[in-house]
C-alpha cells in the first residue's frame, strides 16, 4: 500500500522511528541495519511494507529497496513472520544473510535468535535458487538513470527469468538491431528467445 515514506525524522530508536510526513506521524518498525544507516539525518526516506492482521496494522521500514526485497523473501517462508524477519535483519547485515543463503551456510543463519536448525534449513532450501536467480546485486540500489537494457533486464528478472540468461538474450538483441530499441521492444524480443 505504501511504497515509501519521506519526511522529517521526529523520533528514532533501535526498534522503530516516527516520521512526520504531511502532518501525519508514522510509527515505523525498523531493523538495526536501517537504524545504523539513518545516522543523524533530520529528514529521511524509508521504503515500507504494511502488515495487516486482525488486531493491528504495522508498518515496517527499510533504508533501501534491497533490504525490503530480502525481508519480503524471508517472510514468505512458513514460520517466519515480520518480527522474525526484522530480527534476522538486525542480527546480521542483509548482504551476510543473502551470502549465507546462497552458499548454504546453515550455521550462520541458525545463530540468529529465533531461528532453529529446521527453520535455517527451510530458509536456505526455499530461497537459495530465488536469490541465485536474482544475482548478487539484488541488494544494491539501482542507479536512477537506467538504460533501456537495465530496465528490460530488471523486468525479465521480476518475471522469473534467470539474470544471466536474460542478460545474454538482451545483448544479442541489442547487437542485432543497430537502432535504439525501447524497453518494450527489448522485452518483447527477449521473451521470444527465452
Amino acid at each position: 500500500m505504501y511504497a515509501y515514506i519521506d519526511g522529517k525524522l521526529v523520533f528514532k530508536s533501535p526498534s522503530y522511528v516516527v516520521i512526520d510526513a504531511g502532518g501525519v506521524g508514522y510509527h515505523i518498525n525498523i531493523s538495526l541495519n536501517t537504524y545504523s544507516l539513518l545516522g543523524d539525518a533530520e529528514r529521511c526516506k524509508l521504503y515500507t511494507w504494511l502488515y495487516v492482521k486482525e488486531d493491528a496494522h504495522s508498518l515496517y521500514g527499510f533504508a533501501d529497496e534491497g533490504e525490503r526485497r530480502l525481508f519480503l523473501h524471508l517472510i514468505s517462508i512458513s514460520g517466519i513472520g515480520p518480527n522474525t524477519g526484522r530480527m534476522m535483519l538486525s542480527s546480521i547485515t542483509p548482504l551476510e544473510i543473502q551470502t549465507a543463503i546462497i552458499n548454504g551456510n546453515v550455521a550462520l543463519i541458525q545463530r540468529i535468535k529465533g531461528i532453529g536448525p529446521k527453520s535455517a534449513q527451510r530458509v536456505i532450501l526455499e530461497l537459495q535458487d530465488k536469490l541465485r536467480k536474482e544475482g548478487p546485486d539484488t541488494l544494491t540500489t539501482m542507479p536512477a538513470n537506467k538504460t533501456a537494457k537495465d530496465e528490460a533486464l530488471s523486468a525479465l528478472v521480476m518475471l522469473g527469468f534467470a539474470r544471466n540468461a536474460a542478460e545474454k538474450v538482451l545483448d544479442q538483441e541489442m547487437n542485432k538491431n543497430k537502432e535504439d530499441l525501447t524497453v518494450e521492444q527489448l522485452i518483447k524480443s527477449a521473451l521470444k528467445n527465452l
